[in-house]
């Protein structure tokens, strides 16, 4: 029964996804919901990303520091590791498992809301695709501006470290310096923001879906919306694991 009832709710989001995937019919309409939703949905984010991401770059700094360096090892270690951390996890994946409940809980319950008042209903009526009219512009906005909250995460992350030598004294700038310096490799920095765009379609898209989908009232758009964030983080854990071997 889980199985079968899997299957419908892929089939269903398979279909709401063709629709979604039409030509708008008025591209200026469309520009202007594009813009307002990379506010919305992106540029609203920017605050809670910049936060997050300093004070984890700052503990994953100290953390390093203090369990992991040893006399053996060089100083820059700590520097190295946070940056990798940084980079190849933290600033995509975790980052976004976090914009899931934010942004995912939001886009749920902004359409979950309009289908419940039936004014999805009114759309449809109207002759517009308004699987397409509500939900393309949300998705194209959060993918269009993922890769720079992942771009802003990881420099805030390497603030964060800084903060941990100026401040807290836990390890000098210079050999932190060398450390975020040592054996840069290019493509990490573009597999995490390969990887940040999956999972913006992923928390859009499925978010969407639990919202445009919801029957019955407020307590099931409640509903639809908690769905929404678990599903997308779930979907992100496991597509992480198949992004990480293809692209590593």
């Amino acid at each position: 029964m889980f199985i079968v009832n899997g299957l419908h709710t892929l089939g269903r989001y398979l279909l709401l996804m063709g629709r979604v995937m039409a030509r708008p019919e008025r591209m200026r309409m469309f520009w202007k919901q594009y813009v307002h939703e990379m506010s919305t949905l992106g540029v609203n984010s920017i605050g809670i990303v910049l936060l997050i991401s300093f004070f984890i770059g700052a503990v994953i700094c100290i953390q390093m520091k203090l369990n992991i360096q040893s006399p053996w090892m060089p100083r820059w270690v700590s520097g190295y590791t946070t940056r990798e951390i940084m980079l190849l996890e933290f600033s995509s994946s975790i980052m976004c498992l976090i914009l899931a409940g934010k942004v995912g809980s939001n886009i749920a319950s902004e359409i979950g809301t309009m289908r419940v008042t039936q004014q999805i209903d009114a759309l449809d009526v109207m002759g517009i695709n308004s699987a397409g009219y509500l939900i393309l512009p949300k998705v194209l906005g959060l993918v269009s501006i993922m890769p720079l909250l992942v771009i802003f995460s990881a420099a805030m992350g390497m603030v964060g470290a800084y903060a941990t030598a100026f401040v807290g004294h836990i390890i000098t700038p210079d050999d932190l310096t060398a450390g975020l310096q040592h054996d840069f490799v290019p493509w990490f920095l573009w597999m995490s923001i390969i990887k940040s765009l999956v999972f913006a379609f992923i928390i859009s898209s499925v978010s969407a879906f639990f919202g445009y989908t919801v029957e019955g009232g407020s307590v099931e758009v409640g509903r639809a919306s908690t769905n929404a964030v678990v599903s997308s983080s779930v979907l992100i854990l496991f597509s992480d694991v198949f992004l990480t071997q293809m692209l590593s």
